[in-house]
């Protein structure tokens, strides 16, 4: 089903709220427009491999994590930082590339795990690597000269960039014969191989597309709070969070991981300012509540009312 004119107006309007929040709120509601870009961003990348091609990954702590740190790297060694934060998605980009060549041979829970490795590799030389990474006392990073009000704008309207990036993508491949072959191998990806499809080729650009804007948002994400650490930037917990929220929408759709990622952000922010010690147990449970009745995702939901017809069949 492709989305009406409707949902592309209702996204502009969401969009243009979120960069007008500098102009027209405080900085708490700034900060939290941050984070929706940032989590859409997360959810689109996520839904190239998760929700097109139906491989249940958790590598996007190890995306987020790798480009954080190349992106702290290499600000620290003198380049610019949107320079930077582009080598970072290079770099994370040819990691996905060549780790998916050899785990993409795996299939569900042998690639989730798989996919879970990831994290914890990546954690574990951050740790260990401490001339280059800091170690378990994890990175500094340069802050943004210009004021706390300064950086808060350059952020967010750097994750509306990444957020939108992703978007445009997603339309394409949701367009393109790709987002087809795609969704022919989460059907049955023998089948999809019988017809033609270069199974591998195919599943490897989702699992790159699922990492570049994830190293885009951890290189980001590193200059915005100008401190990293192997705990905070390998978190399983955002891996967690990256499958829930396309799932709260709507997995393989255009706008799914858009109205998962705004719902879990809100509704987390909520939890956390009325349950401040309880916060992780009921927003766990919530979701898994939600997940289990909404399997589909809420753009799946059929809203039309069930209107008595008064027409007689023909």
């Amino acid at each position: 089903m492709k989305p009406s004119k409707l949902s592309y107006t209702l996204f502009a309007v969401w969009v243009t709220l979120l960069a007008l929040s500098p102009w027209i709120a405080n900085n708490y509601i700034v900060k939290i427009s941050t984070f929706l870009a940032m989590y859409a961003a997360i959810a689109l990348s996520w839904n190239f491999i998760g929700g097109y091609a139906g491989y249940p990954s958790f590598a996007t702590a190890a995306f987020v994590g790798l480009g954080s740190y190349a992106g702290a790297i290499l600000q620290n060694a003198g380049y610019p930082m949107v320079v930077a934060w582009l080598m970072a998605a290079l770099i994370v980009s040819l990691f996905a590339a060549g780790v998916g060549r050899i785990i993409l041979k795996m299939k569900g829970h042998y690639f989730a795990i798989g996919s879970i490795a990831l994290v914890d590799v990546l954690s574990h030389i951050a740790s260990s690597w401490a001339s280059l990474t800091g170690g378990g006392e994890g990175l500094n990073v340069k802050i943004l000269s210009g004021g706390p009000d300064f950086a808060g704008m350059v952020f967010l309207y750097t994750m509306l960039i990444i957020m939108l990036t992703a978007f445009v993508a997603t339309v394409i491949v949701d367009r393109h014969r790709l987002g087809f072959g795609l969704r022919c191998i989460q059907q049955n990806e023998d089948a999809a191989n019988m017809l033609g499809i270069n199974v591998m080729k195919y599943k490897v650009i989702a699992f790159v597309l699922s990492g570049v804007f994830c190293g885009l948002v951890g290189a980001a994400y590193a200059s915005w709070v100008s401190y990293i650490s192997p705990i905070d930037s390998f978190s399983i917990l955002l891996t967690l969070k990256a499958a829930v929220m396309v799932l709260l929408g709507g997995a393989g759709t255009v706008f799914g991981p858009i109205v998962g990622s705004a719902a879990l952000v809100i509704f987390e922010e909520t939890i956390w300012s009325q349950f401040l010690d309880l916060h992780q147990g009921i927003l766990g449970l919530v979701i898994v509540l939600l997940i289990f009745f909404l399997p589909n995702g809420l753009l799946k939901i059929k809203w039309r009312k069930n209107l008595p017809s008064k027409v007689s069949s023909k």
